[in-house]
C-alpha cells in the first residue's frame, strides 16, 4: 500500500491504439488514468 503523497510505482499499459505506455513516459506531466472494462458498452 501507498502512503499518501508517495510516488507511483513505474508500469506499463496498453493504451487505447494498443501502444504500450509506461508512466515513466510521463514524468513532469500530470496523468489521469481511465480504466473501463473492455466490452462494448457505452461509457
Amino acid at each position: 500500500m501507498l502512503e499518501p503523497g508517495a510516488p507511483a510505482p513505474d508500469f506499463e499499459v496498453k493504451d487505447q491504439t494498443g501502444r504500450t505506455r509506461r508512466l515513466s513516459d510521463f514524468r513532469g506531466q500530470n496523468v489521469v488514468l481511465w480504466f473501463y472494462p473492455k466490452a462494448d458498452t457505452p461509457g
